[in-house]
């Protein structure tokens, strides 16, 4: 019995492991997407708040990032780039 318990504690935080893999690889990829936002207004002269700055910064969505990764090529302003309309 206690070898079928072991065995199921090893998967349960095998699963654990890999999920909280998967959360950091997301994390790490949403944290250079929002840099790379940030960068690129810089590099253009897109004058960013410190709250903008901080909502770029602390955004974890993906879609939102790709798309402000793609208006950051062309928006004069921020409103532009966040523009949820």
């Amino acid at each position: 019995m206690s070898t079928s318990l072991s065995h199921f504690r090893g998967i349960v935080a095998e699963s654990f492991r890999d999920e909280g893999r998967e959360e950091g690889r997301e994390e790490g990829i949403a944290k250079e997407r929002s840099l790379s936002v940030l960068r690129m207004l810089d590099r253009r002269g897109v004058a960013v708040s410190d709250a903008v700055r901080e909502r770029i910064g602390s955004c974890r969505d993906l879609r939102t990032l790709d798309l402000w990764v793609d208006r950051a090529f062309t928006v004069k302003t921020t409103d532009e780039l966040l523009d949820e309309g």
